[in-house]
C-alpha cells in the first residue's frame, strides 16, 4: 500500500540542502541591495557574517576566517595553489572529491604527492598519513557517506599544514581545530545556505607560509591571498576579492541566528546524530538497504549513502544498477516525498539522503516507508 504520511519537507538533497526549519523568502528583507559590496553597509553586513560564524564555531582567536570565491571548490583550490609546494605533499581520498584533490595537484599543479587511497564506503588507513608533509583530505566524503572518526591521528608537533575540505562536515560534526591548518566549507550545505560562496580558515602557521613562500606557477586573481608577501587581511574581515551576493550573505546571517537560537554547534551536532540515528534504526530493519558506510564508527551524519543489497539488484551489471537507483529516486521524487536523493554520479549505485541538521528528524522517519513502498515499486513492475 502506498504509505499515507508523507515528509513535510521532500528536501534531502546533499547539495543545496534544506532550508533551515520554517525559513521563507521574508528572512531576506533586509538584505543590503542594490548597494556596493564595499558600501558602508555591504561591509557591515559581510563582517557580521563572519564574525558571527567565527564565534558560532569558537574559532581559536588567531585563526581567520574569510570569505571566498566558487564556494567549497574554490576555497579548496585557493589554499592548495597557495601553499603546496615547498614540503613533501600527502593526499587522502577515498571518495569523489578527494580524487579530485589527488587530480589537480598531479595533473594541474605538477607535483608529486603520495596518495593514501581507498574504495568507495571505507576509508584509508589514517595511522600511516606522514604529517610531516603537508595532507589534504576531506573530512567528510560527501558522495561515499564516509567521514574521518576525529582528528587524533594528526599529531600536534606536525612540521607540514593540514588542509581540510570539510564542506559536510563543520556545524554539524565535532572538529578540533588545533589539528588544522587550513579548513574550507561552503554556505549551501549543513547552514541551508545558498551556493558559490565559499569560508576559508586559516591558522597562524598557514598565515606564516603564505608569507614566506612564493608558488613557482602564476597565480589567478581569485587565488590571491598575498599583497607585498604579507596576508591580505581584509579578505578576513570581510573585503572580498570579488563581488558577493548580498542576498546570499543575509540568507546565511539568517541561518546563523537560527543555529545561535538552538544552542550553537552543539545543537546542530545533536540534530544531525538523531536524524543517522533514525536512519540507522531503519537499515537495521530494511531487507533491502544497507549503508555504503562498512564502519559504523566512520558513518556521515551529513551525506548518509545506501547501497541497495537484495539479490535482485546485485545481479544486475553496473548500467542496470544505476538504472534502478534512477528510476527508484525519480518515482520518490514524481510522488513529492524525496527530492534529489540518487547516488552520486561517480559512487556505487544506491541513494544519498541529506541528515544535516536543517532535516528535521520526523521528515525522515516518514520518509522510510515511501522508501520501501518504492523499492517495491520498482523491483516488481
Amino acid at each position: 500500500m502506498k504509505p499515507e504520511t508523507r515528509p513535510a519537507n521532500p528536501c534531502f538533497s546533499s547539495g543545496p540542502c534544506a532550508k533551515r526549519p520554517g525559513w521563507s523568502p521574508e528572512v531576506l528583507s533586509d538584505a543590503c541591495l542594490g548597494r556596493s559590496h564595499r558600501s558602508k553597509a555591504g561591509r557591515a553586513k559581510l563582517r557580521e557574517s563572519i564574525d558571527r560564524t567565527k564565534a558560532l564555531l569558537g574559532l581559536p582567536k588567531d585563526y581567520r576566517l574569510g570569505i571566498v570565491p566558487a564556494s567549497d571548490t574554490g576555497a579548496v583550490e585557493m589554499a592548495m595553489w597557495s601553499l603546496l609546494g615547498p614540503r613533501p605533499i600527502e593526499v587522502v581520498a577515498w571518495e569523489a572529491f578527494g580524487k579530485g584533490w589527488v587530480t589537480d595537484v598531479v595533473k594541474q599543479l605538477k607535483l608529486d604527492p603520495r596518495i593514501h587511497e581507498a574504495d568507495y564506503g571505507a576509508l584509508p588507513a589514517l595511522a600511516e598519513v606522514d604529517c610531516s608533509s603537508d595532507v589534504v583530505f576531506t573530512f567528510n566524503g560527501t558522495t561515499s557517506g564516509v567521514r574521518v572518526p576525529n582528528c587524533d591521528w594528526i599529531p600536534d608537533d606536525r612540521d607540514g599544514l593540514t588542509i581540510c575540505d570539510a564542506t559536510s562536515a563543520v556545524f554539524s560534526m565535532d572538529i578540533d581545530w588545533s589539528k588544522l591548518d587550513v579548513v574550507t566549507f561552503s554556505w549551501q550545505k549543513v547552514l541551508g545556505g545558498e551556493a558559490q560562496h565559499g569560508m576559508l580558515i586559516l591558522s597562524p602557521r598557514a598565515v606564516e607560509r603564505l608569507e614566506s613562500y612564493t608558488p613557482t606557477w602564476p597565480m589567478p586573481k581569485l587565488f590571491r591571498m598575498t599583497k607585498d608577501q604579507k596576508l591580505n587581511e581584509k579578505i578576513f574581515v570581510g573585503d572580498t576579492i570579488n563581488t558577493p551576493s548580498m542576498l546570499c550573505v543575509e540568507d546565511v546571517l539568517d541561518s546563523i541566528g537560527w543555529a545561535e537560537s538552538l544552542g550553537g554547534v552543539p545543537a546542530l551536532i545533536a540534530r544531525s546524530e538523531s536524524n543517522l540515528a533514525a536512519v540507522t534504526e531503519w537499515v537495521d530493519g530494511s531487507e533491502w538497504a544497507e549503508f555504503l558506510a562498512t564502519d559504523a564508527a566512520n558513518r556521515s551524519s551529513t551525506s548518509i549513502c545506501l547501497r541497495i543489497v537484495d539479490p535482485w539488484f546485485t545481479k544486475k551489471n553496473k548500467e542496470d544498477q544505476a538504472a534502478v537507483a534512477k528510476q527508484l529516486a525519480g518515482l520518490l521524487e514524481s510522488e513529492g516525498v524525496a527530492y534529489d536523493i540518487n547516488a552520486y554520479r561517480d559512487a556505487p549505485a544506491g541513494l544519498r539522503i541529506w541528515g544535516g541538521a536543517t532535516v528535521n528528524r520526523e521528515d525522515l522517519v516518514a520518509l522510510f516507508p515511501w522508501l520501501d513502498w518504492a523499492f517495491d515499486q520498482v523491483k516488481n513492475s
